[in-house]
């Protein structure tokens, strides 16, 4: 049988870019070469479309540089024909030819102008099958406000908040927002449109109004649309869901937590950047977490009911809160989620009985034609 042939999208113009660089490197090398020919595609920082740059393998996070996809000698353009559908990659240079007919894509690109919409938008127009969610789902999900609101309308809590643009508020109004709002301290400050928590500011000092600005202006460097949410003391449990074919009922895994390992030492005191991709001592991923057995699949219940409230497909890792009293609270959905061999996605359904390579092979075989 002849082998799907699979574009893998990278990189991109986001934040996340590096890291859609290292997830790309695990799924390229988990990829079942007995099924699938992987034809990387490598979108830079300013959004050119490459193909034949330096080999995403071969990149990790322990130098001293974050990965990039770059334009090399030997790279050469994508160029994309609408019209032509599964056949309309196209590779350009001294003479324009075809990347050949295209079986489906997997984006494996994390934040704006990958996960929220934009990509999907395209491949929608261009007929091209695609791995993960569609346009609606992935547009909303990158939206933190949004989200809420979808989930909120479908009966799911989430944490109190208001949602401020940043353009055209004073520190001192938001400030009045918050006090009108009841919202307890700490509070987290934190852009509507980005991911791996990019811009994101815990503020502690109650009525502090130069602490409250100083977090707006963090934020307003990836989104002009800010979230201002209460601290909630729980414990963020995460939980995978899959539905690789349109159709299917969604399945969620066993739900996982990431333990911060130096808390008591005065390190990281929320789940940042760093913690998350640079500093392999600062967090580890429990799955299932450790709660009573009851909780885990009321975990795994809202986690599809928060899918399906969205339009999800495909993929979601759906966070959510657990306060000691039970209680469970949607904080996001990430549509693309960090997807490398150790992140908590492939990490939870392995716990559930799904290997990383099959888990690939799942995602890319249910949306084949």
């Amino acid at each position: 049988m002849a082998k799907k042939r699979i574009v893998v999208l990278y990189g991109g113009k986001a934040d996340e870019h590096p890291i859609s660089c290292i997830s790309t490197a695990g799924v390229l090398k988990a990829m079942d070469a007995e099924r699938f020919e992987p034809i990387p595609v490598g979108i830079t920082k300013d959004g050119q479309w490459i193909v034949n740059g330096e080999d995403p393998r071969g990149w990790d996070l322990s130098g001293d540089a974050l990965p990039e996809v770059k334009v090399t000698p030997e790279s050469r353009p994508v160029l994309l024909d609408v019209s032509r559908g599964c056949d309309g990659f196209l590779v350009g240079g001294d003479a324009v030819e075809s990347l050949g007919h295209i079986d489906a894509v997997l984006p494996v690109l994390h934040g704006p102008y990958g996960e929220d919409g934009t990509i999907q938008g395209l491949l929608e127009m261009m007929n091209v099958p695609y791995v993960g969610c569609g346009v609606l789902a992935s547009a909303a999900c990158m939206d933190k406000h949004y989200t809420k609101v979808l989930l909120n309308a479908a009966g799911i809590a989430t944490a109190p908040g208001v949602t401020v643009d940043a353009r055209n508020i004073e520190a001192s109004d938001v400030m009045a927002q918050v006090e009108q709002a009841g919202l307890q301290y700490p509070l987290f400050v934190k852009p509507s449109r980005a991911g791996s928590s990019f811009g994101v500011t815990k503020v502690e000092r109650e009525g502090d109004v130069a602490e409250l600005a100083a977090a707006l202006t963090e934020a307003a460097e990836h989104d002009w649309r800010v979230l201002i949410e209460q601290g909630i003391d729980a414990r963020e449990i995460e939980c995978a869901v899959l539905c690789a074919k349109p159709g299917d009922e969604p399945k969620a895994s066993w739900p996982g937590e990431i333990v911060l390992d130096r808390r008591e030492d005065g390190g990281d005191q929320f789940y940042d950047f760093d913690s998350k991709y640079m500093d392999s001592s600062a967090s580890h991923v429990e799955v299932p977490a450790n709660l009573p057995e009851e909780t885990l699949q009321r975990v795994r219940e809202t986690a599809i009911k928060a899918f399906k409230a969205v339009d999800g497909m495909g993929l979601s890792r759906v966070d959510s809160f657990v306060t000691a009293d039970g209680r469970i609270m949607i904080n996001e959905i990430n549509t693309m989620p960090g997807f490398t061999p150790i992140s908590m996605y492939p990490k939870a359904w392995e716990a559930t009985g799904l290997n990383y390579t099959d888990l690939i092979t799942t995602l890319i075989e249910g949306v084949l034609r």
